[in-house]
């Protein structure tokens, strides 16, 4: 697995930019905006370099989904993206909703934060089901219709008749899969997004330094590997050129734009104030259960319990070691942001 070596000994890069910043005191006064512009340039420069890694996958071998690496790389990021619902996004919507900002009818008599998160989650799955079931419907009535004026005369007309319909049947199997990849591609994204502007307005409104450099850091790691997942998926959804660019751009712009957002909001912008604490915890809550929803259903479950995976022990291994290795990298980090 040569090519993993090499993707972890390339990971300290990414953070050079804010290793050397973040090592920088703060004797003259700089204000906080000089590792603001630090944070989009870093986190814009990770998050479009990740989620392009997979879409370029036809010309870099080892990233095409025919590829067991691939699977590889993606049970890490499905192990960063499980993490930041659990670890990261979860114990924040609980923090926020739990404020003793917040007045104690209702917030503090009930758990909104699972009770949300729950929601988002049994919402995610209803529009994962209804929506691939729809297609599958749908397309299965065209090809079997085109098929009812058919009238099998005798034996081997019958049985070519099963015979095409079968053959239908199965391009319609593999089609409805199709649909089902750009279905969880594009819920998945939304999943990341809610929570990426949230964190990007957090940062951007923040003015402690303390608070600002570790999440830099943390983010620009999160963002390369949460955007190898979710361009494994556009990937596997083989959407056309125009869609693949629409979305990559869109997720590495997410959190840039909420940082540049809280930036301009900063002076007017409270984090403790209720109405901001109960916003970012609903968000937050409803984010983490689209994430852990995603990570747990379709990345880790879609791929762990393929036929591909299921008959090769060694591919099996690697990608346990993966996903645990992604999930604890971006466990670490909540030490520090």
């Amino acid at each position: 697995m040569a090519e993993m070596k090499n993707l972890l000994y390339a990971i300290p890069f990414l953070l050079i930019p804010v290793t050397v910043m973040a090592e920088e005191e703060d004797h003259n006064g700089t204000p906080s905006s000089k590792y603001k512009i630090v944070a989009i340039a870093s986190i814009l420069t990770a998050s479009a370099l990740g989620v392009c890694l997979p879409v370029a996958g036809k010309r870099i071998s080892a990233l095409s989904p025919d590829r067991n690496f691939f699977f590889i790389i993606k049970a890490f990021a499905a192990g960063v993206i499980l993490s930041t619902g659990f670890i990261h996004v979860l114990p924040d919507a609980f923090h926020m909703l739990t404020s003793p900002s917040l007045t104690e009818h209702p917030w503090q008599k009930f758990p909104f934060t699972g009770f949300i998160a729950m929601l988002a989650a049994i919402g995610t799955l209803m529009v994962d089901t209804y929506a691939t079931s729809y297609y599958g419907r749908r397309s299965s009535g065209v090809k079997l219709g085109d098929e009812e004026g058919m009238v099998p005369v005798h034996t081997h007309a019958t049985h070519g008749h099963a015979h095409g319909a079968t053959t239908s049947l199965d391009a319609n199997s593999g089609e409805t899969e199709l649909f089902r990849h750009r279905v969880i591609s594009q819920v998945l994204e939304l999943g990341i997004i809610v929570h990426s502007v949230i964190i990007g307005i957090a940062l951007g409104a923040s003015e402690s330094l303390k608070t600002i450099r570790p999440l830099i850091a943390a983010l620009t790691f999160h963002q390369f590997f949460e955007g190898i997942g979710l361009g494994g998926c556009i990937t596997q959804a083989k959407f056309n050129s125009r869609t693949v660019a629409i979305m990559a751009l869109f997720f590495a712009l997410t959190t840039p734009v909420g940082i540049a957002i809280g930036i301009v909001i900063s002076h007017n912008y409270s984090e403790t104030g209720s109405t901001a604490v109960i916003v970012e915890g609903v968000f937050n809550s409803a984010s983490a259960g689209i994430l852990i929803y995603m990570a747990l259903v379709d990345l880790l479950s879609a791929d762990f319990m393929s036929p591909r995976m299921q008959n090769n022990g060694k591919l099996q291994l690697w990608a346990n070691a993966s996903l645990l290795l992604g999930a604890g990298c971006m466990s670490v980090l909540a030490y520090w942001a």
